[in-house]
């Protein structure tokens, strides 16, 4: 059963491409063996590059995650310095110059 399904596809004197000449039937044959290897090795290929992929694509998630996490814990924690300063309490004169001027 193996063979003559075989020889249907891969025989071009069974095949449907048996009434063809010579020429051509190789012609046939040889565009669809690149085809379907292009297809096997993509498939394959698909497979081996997946695994890292996913990884990569996991680490670089986890990375945007524990960055956001770490700025939204640092928002909740500390608060602007001009508030830190106006809480100070020693009776110092604040000053909001960009440049230090008194």
């Amino acid at each position: 059963m193996i063979r003559d399904a075989y020889a249907v596809v891969m025989d071009d004197e069974q095949n449907a491409f048996a009434s063809l000449p010579k020429i051509r039937r190789f012609q046939i044959m040889t565009v669809l063996s690149m085809m379907w290897s292009t297809v096997f090795t993509t498939y394959v290929g698909s497979f081996i590059i997946y695994g890292p992929t996913v990884i990569a694509h996991l680490v670089v998630l986890l990375a945007i995650f524990f960055t956001a996490d770490a700025f939204r814990r640092a928002e909740k924690e500390t608060r602007h310095h001009r508030d830190a300063m106006r809480n100070k309490g020693d009776g110092t004169a604040l000053h909001d110059d960009l440049w230090g001027a008194p």
